[in-house]
């Protein structure tokens, strides 16, 4: 019988393929880094081969994250059971294809922005970046330049940007400063600045406001072992989230981008160090601008040498872009449907992805199998792509389905992430900071215009006399020194004066004056 997992060999078993679906065809966990697809159109089969690896890695030690958008894969944290109505068909299975179905339960964490059904799920503006924000917040290019500044200057400023009403005073203080902020960043508009406020009140009432604050998300969280080895089945409960879909896409890739920056370079370990599964995967890339699809495709290139494995799931593989469909490796593709000309023409580019098997047309396997059933082409020794087989997947070994919301709500509680994540931190940031440093210009401007009790105006500082702003209840005396009224007669004498000094400074004035005082003491 061949084992689900084996540690010797470094494989997992995917399921049966070949004459009588009796050859093993498994996955090396070696090359699981260099990422999956798991395609399909809808009712094929999908989720049960997403609930089965995930089962087989977390049996390998290796952590999982999983979103549910539809809520029925928490059946993963249950045994499997012979009483369930598909027992007599999985056993069969099991028999054809030569394993032992074991039922048992993986250990499973809970995780929910809204904190309803899962421990909550934070980040903060800071750690999520202007380019992931203007992505959710669908932003122009001129507001996404403006948030950019912002972040600048809360960096430059020591203003740490830890929630929604961090990121909102920031942009108020960017407002009001825009015309000096415009000489050395560019311009600021406050039209664009306004616009973005009016995008993040739109964010904070679909649920933002409780995806930005502390405790943030520690990636080691999500990247843990059991006891017993097994590794952490990490499941974001989805259903609520998938009717914000940017948000969804945008907390999804800020996930794959932080385990991008924070993983260490190891190169190709003997397995992954966590699996990540994109549920809807089509959803990273509807509308996305040019620049953050290029985002993704760097990330999913170069993230393999973190040891992080990827798996994108979705109805067709024309959803995702070429370059990312470079990128997957490992492929399980259940059937799809061509009921259209369009439909023809995705199912000969489907088909045209595998290597071809003498025994089978690839394009009319894809299109025939039945539920449960796909096409497989794994990675095999030195990373070359294995030939395509029609597989039959292994059956699960854990309950399919959804749980009884008091058990999610008892493993909630029983979990060691709850005291961690279920109180939010409010602590100083750049909301509490600004507001301080408004207070105190308040102050600063108030005591230069205070006058204490019955004391003169004109006993204050000269400095502050002249820095004073003005203000129309404080009265300025008049000056006390008052100026008599000259006569006329005081005009022309001082007038006389003046004119006989200036006239004695020269020669002619002063020989005038000798002959007038000669002729009065003459005459006299």
């Amino acid at each position: 019988m061949a084992q689900i997992v084996d540690p010797d060999a470094g494989t997992v078993f995917v399921g049966g393929g070949g004459e009588g679906h009796a050859a093993a065809q498994n996955l090396l966990l070696k090359f699981a880094n260099r990422h999956g697809l798991i395609a399909g159109a809808t009712g094929t089969g999908k989720t049960v081969t997403l609930q089965t690896l995930a089962e087989s890695f977390s049996l390998a030690g290796v952590p999982v994250f999983m979103a549910d958008v539809k809520g029925d894969l928490a059946g993963i944290s249950k045994s499997g059971n012979t009483e369930s109505a598909l027992n007599d068909a999985f056993q069969k299975r099991a028999t054809q294809i030569g394993i032992t179905l074991d039922y048992q339960a993986m250990p499973v964490t809970f995780w929910d922005i809204w904190g309803e059904r899962g421990h909550p799920v934070r980040t903060t503006p800071a750690e999520m970046g202007p380019l992931l924000l203007a992505r959710l917040m669908d932003l122009s290019d001129a507001q996404e330049g403006v948030l950019n500044i912002a972040f600048r200057i809360a960096d430059e400023e020591g203003l740490a940007l830890l929630d929604l009403a961090d990121l909102q005073a920031m942009l108020v203080w960017v407002g009001q400063n825009a015309k000096d902020l415009s000489l050395k960043y560019g311009n600021v508009s406050t039209a664009s600045v306004g616009a973005i406020q009016r995008a993040l009140m739109v964010l904070e009432n679909e649920g933002g406001k409780l995806l930005f604050g502390e405790p943030a998300l520690a990636l080691a969280d999500m990247m843990r072992c059991d006891a017993s080895g097994k590794g952490m089945v990490n499941i974001l409960s989805a259903e609520k989230l998938m009717n914000s879909p940017r948000l969804y896409a945008t907390f999804l890739l800020w996930l794959m981008s932080e385990l991008f920056e924070q993983l260490p370079e190891v190169g190709d370990p003997e397995k992954p160090c966590i699996a990540f599964f994109f549920d809807e995967a089509h959803l990273l890339f509807d509308n996305a601008p040019p620049a953050l699809v290029a985002k993704i495709e760097q990330v999913a290139r170069l993230i393999r040498s973190k040891g992080v494995s990827l798996w994108f799931i979705s109805q067709n593989p024309a959803d995702l872009p070429e370059d990312v469909l470079g990128q997957l490796g490992n492929r399980v593709q259940h059937a799809l449907r061509a009921f259209t000309a369009k439909d023809q023409k995705a199912l000969r580019l489907a088909a045209e992805n595998y290597r071809p098997n003498p025994a089978f047309e690839t394009a009319e396997a894809i299109q025939s199998v039945g539920t449960g059933e796909a096409v497989t082409s794994l990675l095999e020794a030195k990373g070359v792509p294995g030939m395509v087989q029609r597989t039959l997947i292994r059956p699960p070994l854990t309950l399919l389905g959804p749980i009884p919301d008091a058990d999610r709500a008892a493993l909630n509680q029983a979990s060691d992430m709850a005291a961690k994540y279920g109180k939010t931190v409010d602590r100083e940031s750049a909301a509490e900071l600004l507001k301080k440093r408004a207070e105190g210009a308040a102050q600063e401007a108030g005591k230069t215009q205070t006058v204490n009790g019955d004391d003169d105006l004109w006993k204050m500082e000269p400095e502050h006399s002249r820095g004073r702003r003005y203000d129309p209840s404080i009265q300025i005396p008049a000056e006390p020194k008052p100026r008599a009224k000259a006569s006329n007669r005081d005009t022309i004498a001082s007038a006389f004066g003046k004119s006989l000094a200036r006239q004695l400074g020269t020669k002619t004035g002063q020989a005038l004056v000798r002959g007038v005082l000669g002729s009065l003491f003459r005459g006299k």
